[in-house]
């Protein structure tokens, strides 16, 4: 029995999920249905806490709107998440960041992490695959 649940579990696992660490400032795509309509709405903020395992996986990801903090907790795997981009590392030594809940403005920022030499470098290959890729489709 365990085995069929475990089974079961893993084909509904997300393999194309960014590395996402506590601090990461990311912007997550959610589905939002409105009536028959379906759009996809950006929310953006820090990453505050990650809990679980598997599909029971959770994100809670903190922004401030007009002086007031929004906490929104996303399921990792759900099928209401298109994707998640990770637009700035963050530079953190705690797995969970509570203390910000009560701060507000330039308080509440959290210090960039520099690329180290291997992420840059990787990070400049793959620019300049992409730059060739593209001047041999132009041609």
């Amino acid at each position: 029995m365990a085995n069929i649940i475990d089974t079961l579990q893993k084909e509904q696992l997300k393999t194309d999920l960014p590395v996402i660490n506590i601090g990461d400032y990311v912007d997550v795509h959610t589905k939002i249905k409105e009536g028959s309509k379906e759009r996809i709405q950006i929310f953006s903020g820090t990453v505050t806490a990650r809990k679980g395992t598997s599909l029971s996986e959770t994100l809670t990801v903190r922004n401030i709107y007009s002086d007031v903090g929004v906490i929104r907790i996303f399921q990792l795997h759900s099928n209401l998440i298109s994707k998640i981009d990770v637009v700035k590392r963050g530079k953190v030594r705690r797995a969970k960041l509570y203390y910000l809940y009560g701060k507000v403005g330039k308080a509440a920022k959290v210090k960039v992490r520099l690329a180290t030499k291997a992420q840059a470098s990787a990070a400049k290959a793959s620019s300049s695959q992409a730059s060739a890729a593209k001047a041999s489709s132009e041609e």
